[in-house]
This record gives C-alpha cells, structure tokens and sequence, in this order.
C-alpha cells in the first residue's frame, strides 16, 4: 500500500508540474507582443551571458594553468637565455608574451653604461625605467585582452531587471485591462496579467543573478592575474640584476 500511495503521488506531483508548464506556456503564448519581445530580449541575453561565461571559463583555466607552469620552471631559471630556452618550450601564455617583449626590448636597446673590468655592459637607470613602462604597457594589453566582453556580463545583469521591470509593468497594465473589458475585479479578470508580470520578473531575475555573480567572479581573477602579471615583472628585472645586465 506505501509504494501504491508513493507511486500515485509520484504521478500527481508529475501532472501538476507538467500542468504548470503548459499554463506558463500558454500564459506567455497569450500575452501581447511587447511582452513576448520583453521576455524573447531576456532569452537572448541569458544566452549571450552564458556563452561569455562559458568561454572565459575556459580562457582563464586555460592561461592559469600555463602560467604557472611557465612561472614555476622561470623561478629555477640561472639566467635570460636559459628561460628564453623555457618560454620557447612552454605553452603561450601572457607571461611568455611579457618575458619575450622584455627580451625583444634588451636586444633593441644598447646599454648605456659601458663595460669596465669589474662589470659588462648594462643599462642605465633611465633604461631600466624604460624596461619597466615596456613590461606594465605588455601586461595591461594582455590584461585587457583577457577581460574582454566581460563588462558585458556587468552590463546584463545590471539592464536584465530593468527589462523584466518593464515586462512587469505591462502585465499589470494587461490586469488593469482585463478589469476594464470584463467589469470586474475577480481573480479571473486580473490573474493572467499579474501571471505575466510574475514570469517577467522571475525571467529577468533568472537572467541577471547568474551574469552578476559571473562578473564578480571573472572581475576578481584578473584583478589577481594583474597582480600576478606584476610580480612576474618584478622577478624578471630582478633576473637581469643578478645576471649583471642593470
């Protein structure tokens, strides 16, 4: 007799919940073309969002795991050629970007300070400084590339409720219509507008906790990626003190 009374039970909580559907269906299917475009805006929001949250994901996982790869073996590297040799071996990585722009930039520039017995030759503290605005100039672009279209993100969450605010407006206005044509204030004239304005909202709601929640997220990893990036910058200077270059 448990499992007969569980099993129809089973299927009561199925027909409703199938019922439910078909009458949001039918609700939404019924509701007048501003609202249908509200609610289709909100769709393609939402898939725009998870398409970028998608993405990033996979960008960010991607570059972490490299990075640190690379940054490991550059913290046993004895000098520039041997983690020249490294960064060619490692996979591309915006710290590979950085350590090979630094490089690009020694065997451009010709150093200021000329050899004495004691010491090569190595660049100046003007050179030194320039090196530097080289490094935050490479790491900002590979920064900015990195966070890109995720102010998008920002920009859904924020704009989604505003929207499903404007779908919930026109359902109560549809209420109010329906009170009108019918004469009536009962629930039957007034319920399939307020449904509306409900669905509206739970839709904008929908659309915006998740890119919110994705922004903050995505936002606190490349704010920690540029510091990353910074330190990077720092060791590689500190490098090219200890091999004698400034």
């Amino acid at each position: 007799m448990n499992g007969m009374a569980a099993l129809f039970l089973l299927q009561l909580s199925t027909q409703d919940g199938s019922t439910a559907s078909r009458s949001i269906v039918a609700l939404i299917m019924g509701s007048d073309p501003v609202t249908k475009a509200v609610l289709g805006l909100l769709i393609v929001l939402s898939l725009l969002s998870w398409a970028i949250m998608f993405s990033k994901w996979r960008t960010f996982s991607s570059v972490e795991s490299s990075g640190a790869r690379f940054v490991a073996e550059f913290e046993r590297a004895r000098g520039i050629d041997d983690a020249m040799l490294m960064a060619q071996r490692a996979n591309p990585s915006p710290f590979t970007v950085v350590f090979l722009r630094a490089v690009q930039f020694l065997n451009d520039t010709k150093p200021a300070l000329g050899a004495t017995p004691e010491r090569t030759a190595r660049l100046s503290g003007s050179q030194v400084e320039a090196l530097r605005l080289v490094l935050d100039s490479q790491s900002g672009r590979e920064r900015e590339a990195l966070g890109r279209f995720i102010p998008w993100l920002a920009t859904v969450g924020s704009v989604s409720p505003l929207i499903g605010l404007f779908g919930t407006v026109l359902g109560v206005i549809e209420a109010f219509e329906g009170i009108a044509t019918k004469g009536s204030g009962n629930i039957g004239a007034v319920a399939p507008g307020i449904a509306t304005a409900l669905i509206a909202t739970a839709a904008a709601l929908a659309v915006a906790i998740p890119a919110a929640f994705a922004y903050n997220v995505f936002a606190a990893r490349l704010n920690r990626f540029d510091n990353e990036l910074e330190g990077f910058g720092s060791e590689l200077v500190a490098l090219m003190v200890r091999e004698g270059r400034i």
